[in-house]
């Protein structure tokens, strides 16, 4: 399925911000990339899970955009042992527990791209929520979408939302304007889309 025929589209490309919540499995980091392809030609990825090499293939093989255009924060090569060093779009930090340096390597990517307009995502919340309280990386994610809006920049984030309390999800998805459910159903992936104060749309293949 291509970005066009995403279900919901309009939806997903007119919000500042928005957090996909959903069990494994369901889709999520394939969604987040398609949402890129969907609203700007770049990403900046924000990256607790994967390697820079490999957000970027996902990112091309999804969007069809280029992939070497994206900036990356790669929070996994150096905790596995991998000797590399920054560059201008790829900056890395020793874990994913190192908040303070996730921000400063964001602000100098955000320097980086400042004559892009990336839409900004952070895959994901639940390893952040791995080394730290859910009120730390409440504020964490306030900062950081205080930084994006002020540059306009879309962003989204992911959570696994069967891995942590319901206070926990509720105080995360607080900051975000649209929530994006994921599923597995017997169909396949399922989705469905609300804002904070407004009911869910049906559930939708994807």
């Amino acid at each position: 399925m291509s970005v066009e025929e995403l279900p919901l589209a309009d939806r997903l490309t007119d919000t500042s911000s928005i957090i996909i919540a959903g069990s494994p499995m369901s889709g999520k980091y394939e969604l987040m990339h398609r949402i890129f392809g969907a609203r700007t030609d770049t990403a900046l990825v924000l990256s607790t899970g994967h390697d820079a090499a490999t957000v970027r293939d996902d990112y091309e093989s999804i969007t069809g955009n280029d992939g070497e255009a994206v900036g990356v924060i790669d929070c996994v090569s150096r905790e596995q042992g991998v000797d590399v060093e920054d560059s201008e779009l790829t900056k890395y930090i020793s874990s994913p527990k190192n908040l303070t340096d996730l921000g400063v390597k964001f602000t100098q990517l955000t320097e980086a791209m400042a004559d892009e307009t990336p839409t900004v995502g952070l895959h994901s919340l639940s390893q952040l929520l791995m080394y730290w309280e859910a009120d730390r990386i409440y504020q964490f994610t306030r900062v950081l979408l205080g930084q994006t809006q002020n540059q306009n920049w879309p962003t989204i984030a992911v959570i696994n939302a069967t891995m942590h309390d319901e206070q926990t999800i509720h105080t995360l998805l607080d900051p975000f304007e649209t929530v994006v459910d994921t599923r597995t159903a017997d169909e396949g992936r399922e989705m469905r889309i609300r804002g904070r104060l407004s009911s869910p749309t049906p559930w939708q293949q994807f």
